[in-house]
């Protein structure tokens, strides 16, 4: 199959290219597209057939449910059986935008959109290349990031390129995307909403609109056998090839260890590689080390992770130490993302193991 890649970046935008891209959508083939959190891999979500070729794509489990992209609030009714009056104070707040709300489904949504549950995860984002090109798909594409299954999001067209080409109908090329971390997502099916996968929209953000949210216990920790309700919940994410290893400890500790475990693997003829902050990472020895922002912002970081873990592909760099992050506030979903990406090898230093 042949990839057509259109570049679709603010303020050139043609509408005709759009249009093409809808086609493609109501015609049952696959688009990726760019949103303000990572790239998308588009398809008809009322459409089975459609679901089926989003998982085969990515070599996806089909039990990992995908998030259906709406570009206004009214046609959230035609996909749900029930919007709680909680979702609606949420979605006045934060849509559109990087937060995607679980309600139990309609018929209208097929269970191969949903990987089998009869709930549905409703997202309307912010970008305005995503919103018109969702409207010229026909208003419901379902969309997991547009990346092979287990690899590190998407954060440019060019990382949908290296996964993609030859297996989707198009590409929209809309360049850097702005947050770097997938959406928050939150379930509103239960007695009281509940955060199952962290992002921008932090839970102090949500509580500021509902007073009281509850976190998933999973989220931090490796998750259990059960079916995932929402997407990120079950298997290894976002994870370069090389192993990755978080160590968590004192600023010196943290050097020092990472420090003697790159040059004993340099003896060894082992590639390494280090993320640090800007404040720290000319203090590594790593083979590449690689600063993935400032810890005073760390929105820098979050926009930063994905194409670094890439990079370090990219290099062939066989072992990577990452430094750890507060989780607070927007660090939640770093440290999410990173445990993930590290099938949650995290290493703890204290004075007494070191």
């Amino acid at each position: 199959m042949d990839t057509k890649i259109i570049r679709v970046e603010e303020p050139h935008i043609q509408m005709s290219l759009l249009r093409q891209a809808g086609e493609i959508i109501r015609a049952g083939g696959l688009v990726a597209f760019p949103t303000e959190t990572v790239y998308g891999l588009g398809g008809d979500a009322l459409s089975p057939e459609s679901s089926k070729k989003i998982y085969a794509a990515k070599g996806r489990p089909s039990d990992n449910p995908l998030i259906v992209h709406i570009y206004r609030m009214e046609d959230l009714a035609f996909l749900v059986s029930e919007i709680p009056e909680t979702a609606v104070k949420l979605a006045e707040a934060f849509w559109p935008g990087p937060l995607t709300m679980i309600f139990h489904k309609s018929e209208a949504v097929p269970y191969e959109t949903t990987g089998g549950l009869d709930t549905v995860a409703v997202r309307m984002p912010s970008h305005p290349t995503a919103a018109a090109f969702i409207r010229e798909a026909g208003g419901y594409v379902a969309a997991p990031s547009a990346n092979r299954s287990g690899k590190p999001s998407p954060t440019s067209a060019r990382f949908v390129e290296e996964d993609l080409k030859g297996r989707i109908e198009m590409i929209l090329d809309g360049g850097d995307v702005e947050i770097g971390l997938e959406s928050t997502i939150i379930d509103m099916t239960a007695g009281k909403p509940v955060i199952l996968r962290p992002g921008y929209i932090t839970k102090e953000m949500l509580e500021e609109v509902l007073q009281s949210v509850d976190e998933d216990g999973t989220m931090m920790t490796d998750e259990s056998g059960q079916a995932p309700k929402a997407p990120g919940m079950k298997y290894r994410h976002y994870a370069p090839e090389g192993s990755l290893t978080i160590v968590e400890g004192g600023g010196e500790q943290v050097t020092s260890y990472i420090n003697r475990q790159v040059d004993r693997l340099r003896q060894q003829g082992v590639k390494t590689g280090v993320i640090g902050t800007d404040a720290t990472i000319g203090r590594y020895r790593g083979d590449v080390c690689k600063s993935a922002g400032s810890r005073e912002d760390e929105r820098t970081i979050a926009r930063e992770l994905y194409r670094i873990l890439r990079e370090f592909d990219d290099e062939k760099v066989a072992v990577i130490y990452s430094e750890s992050f507060d989780t607070a506030g927007i660090g939640q979903a770093i440290m999410n993302r990173l445990l993930k990406a590290s099938g949650h090898h995290i290493i703890y230093l204290n004075d007494e193991c070191y």
